[in-house]
């Protein structure tokens, strides 16, 4: 193995022979065997094992459970034509619950391998993984697993098997074309041709492409006989999968310093032509340390390891470096490579590899790491979906409680997606998450692998507060010594602002000084420029103009509203649940003199009292999460299913047969879907299965806004009378 990591230090140092890649698919269509295979077949692990053990699995839950929940990172050599290639891998979940890991992922990766079941072909979550990697521009190719099962259970003919790939290599294509940005659908689409499509068996560990075949003179025909004669061993010698494969990525997937030139415009919004733009466009080893923490794990030898990109400087131990959103300064204690699963230690790294880190204390996930204290840091990585579900989580022994808070810390950092929230008022520790399956396997994590004993609430759901109309007058809020006062006014956000703040067009954030390029983007959305500059935040959808004139002191208390602004929206005037789709205006301001008499004490009140006071008058409403859900069971159960939707509130959709299976998509209120998994199962003999496809909030039925604030107020201990 020695030799192997002295291949992979080697391999580091030639930006132009390096390829960084994800696996990314639908839940079961084999993305963990598939990187086993990759794994065995760049010598980490024997070939008996490949494909059983499931190498990149390491929490003993995804053995229990099979399914990958957390992504893995490993980096392996390969030879083409007597060149030495370093593939960084990373293994992404397909569960839903579990997305965020894939964004994470996206943002250290600039190639990903779209793995499509050629049984079931494309499904919601493929749609889903390709929409994170386009967000990210990384360039997708596709790899159809499963082929062996078309010709052992379905005996399709090979003209038939050619229908098949076409159907699926169309309807990704199609999908590269909708979703990717101008100029890159077009670029990126996959082909049968050049090998941008492979197609194979992960489980049985052979693989072709159209180049492959030409190369070593095999036909669809050799594969069709092979099965029939029952020689299908000899495939994995005649064309083994990680060969057909890793060629195709080192000849379809960007090196380092060709995708920085143009990810780095999309993910970073510094001056492109400042130096450390300069430096970071060309993956400069001299450069300006720059790295993003796309995943943190605790090690217990080692304490918190984390995992990310480093995008230009070289990563030396020892070196001192500055936390951007953690505003902290630290110093690098190890640097690791990853050897197979296997961390090895080594003294420095050059950039455009995925490498892991110990020493950065409090840094999560999205955090950058760099040296200049002044840089502009990273965009955030932002999630698909929200988190729609919470439980309070209480030790059962009040003895235990720092270590909980502790491990609560822990969790939120080694799954950015769980939002931990500890209620210093009331006591309460939340955990809000994707679904229950996402937070029961966090539950079993703290009380299995922590060992902390634990209670939890039944879950509830989180809604969204919102206003309908203009509060009309400014509405004043006064500082408690009465000298200062601030006038807002409220108005709901136009549609097409939330729609661009929800596809990432409107970057979230406060915004600096000279940022032309956004106010740019305000204008194409049809604000007037006069406007576009004074938008100062925008947080959560919601978003906050500056509209004052003249006002001297301005520049000294603006921060301390945004600060403010900030906090309303995280606990609207309802029921202090989260605020979406509001625009806040403050319109005048007026300060006394002194410094002193305005500082935050008299500034924080202010501003709470007016933003929610002005809210008050625009007719607040709630919103409600709402999941775009696919079902799919046998045709007999058609019915069953409409019944099922129908029952929980939600609304059809749509409803497709496709040979003996229909397929139905609904909109179901996540209020209605707690144990959605067993009524599926009893309404359909165990033979249904779904899946999340989009999720969005929409207005609470009026029938239901009264009784769902009174409830919500009730157990958050709020006053009931001014929930009218």
């Amino acid at each position: 193995m020695a030799k192997m990591v002295d291949r992979v230090v080697e391999g580091m140092k030639t930006p132009k022979n390096i390829r960084n890649i994800a696996i990314a698919a639908h839940i079961d269509h084999g993305k963990t065997t598939f990187s086993d295979n990759l794994l065995q077949g760049a010598g980490m692990m024997s070939q008996e094992l490949a494909g059983q053990a499931r190498a990149m699995d390491f929490h003993e839950d995804e053995q229990e459970r099979g399914i990958t929940i957390d992504s893995a990172s490993v980096s392996m050599m390969h030879k083409v034509e007597g060149e030495d290639f370093l593939i960084n891998l990373i293994d992404t979940p397909g569960h839903v619950d579990f997305g965020g890991d894939v964004t994470r992922a996206m943002r250290a990766v600039d190639g990903a391998i779209v793995l499509s079941c050629a049984v079931e072909g494309i499904m919601p979550q493929t749609e889903t993984v390709l929409r994170q990697a386009l967000k990210e521009r990384v360039k997708p190719i596709l790899f159809i697993n499963k082929v062996d099962r078309l010709i052992k259970e379905l005996q399709l003919t090979p003209e038939a098997m050619q229908e098949r790939f076409i159907k699926v290599i169309t309807s990704v294509n199609k999908l590269i074309m909708q979703i990717a940005e101008p100029g890159f659908g077009e670029k990126w689409q996959v082909s049968v041709q050049d090998g941008s499509v492979c197609f194979g068996s992960a489980f049985h560990n052979w693989a072709l492409s159209i180049p492959y075949m030409k190369k070593k003179g095999i036909t669809f025909k050799d594969i069709i006989d092979a099965y029939t004669n029952d020689t299908w061993k000899e495939l994995r010698d005649k064309a083994p999968i990680h060969e057909v494969v890793l060629n195709s990525v080192i000849l379809h997937h960007p090196n380092p310093v060709d995708a920085q030139e143009y990810r780095i415009p999309k993910i970073w919004h510094g001056e492109a032509d400042s130096e450390l733009g300069k430096q970071l466009k060309t993956c400069d080893q001299n450069g300006k340390l720059m790295f993003v923490v796309t995943k943190v794990v605790v090690d217990p030898q080692a304490g918190e390891i984390c995992a990310g990109r480093l995008f230009s400087g070289t990563m030396k131990r020892g070196m001192e470096v500055h936390l951007a959103k953690a505003k902290s300064d630290l110093r690098i204690q190890q640097v690791y490579i990853y050897n197979g699963a296997k961390k090895e230690i080594v003294d420095n790294v050059p950039p455009g590899n995925i490498i892991g880190v110990a020493g950065l204390k409090n840094a999560y996930p999205g955090e950058t790491v760099m040296q200049d204290k002044d840089a502009e840091p990273f965009e955030a990585i932002t999630h698909i979906f929200d988190p729609v579900m919470t439980k309070a989580i209480e030790a059962k022994k009040p003895g235990d409680l720092p270590k909980l808070i502790e491990v609560l810390m822990q969790v939120s950092k080694e799954d950015p997606s769980i939002v931990i929230e500890i209620n210093n008022e009331t006591g309460e520790h939340l955990m809000h998450g994707m679904g229950e399956l996402h937070l029961e396997v966090i539950e079993n994590r703290v009380r299995k692998e922590k060992g902390v004993d634990i209670t939890t609430t039944p879950p509830i759901v989180v809604y969204r507060e919102t206003i309908t109309k203009n509060s009309g007058d400014q509405f004043e809020g006064k500082s408690p010594n009465k000298h200062n006062k601030l006038y807002f006014v409220v108005e709901p956000l136009e549609e097409e602002y939330k729609q661009a703040i929800k596809t990432g067009i409107l970057p979230s954030g406060r915004i600096k000084k000279k940022d032309s390029e956004f106010w740019a983007k305000l204008q194409e959305l049809g604000m007037d420029s006069k406007t576009s500059r004074n938008v100062k935040d925008i947080f959560n959808g919601n978003m906050f103009l500056d509209e004052t004139r003249g006002i001297v002191h301005i520049g000294e208390i603006i921060e301390m509203v945004l600060d403010m602004f900030e906090e309303v929206m995280k606990a609207g005037p309802l029921a202090r649940d989260p605020c979406y789709g509001v625009k806040v205006k403050l319109m005048d301001v007026k300060l006394h003199e002194d410094a002193i008499h305005r500082g935050p004490a008299q500034l924080y009140p202010a501003v709470r009292e007016g933003i929610r006071g002005a809210m008050e008058q625009a007719k607040p409403l709630l919103y409600e999460p709402v999941q775009t859900m696919s079902f799919e069971a046998p045709a007999e159960y058609m019915g069953e299913l409409s019944k099922l939707i129908q029952n929980k509130r939600g609304q059809l959709l749509d409803m497709q047969q496709e040979g003996v299976m229909v397929k139905v998509t609904g909109k179901i209120p996540v209020a209605e879907t707690f144990g959605l998994s067993s009524d599926l199962r009893s309404a359909t003999g165990g033979r249904g299965s779904s899946f999340l496809v989009d999720q969005a909030f929409e207005r609470l039925p009026d029938e239901l806004q009264k009784k769902t604030l009174m409830i919500i107020r009730q157990r958050k201990g709020l006053k009931e009378e001014s929930a009218e």
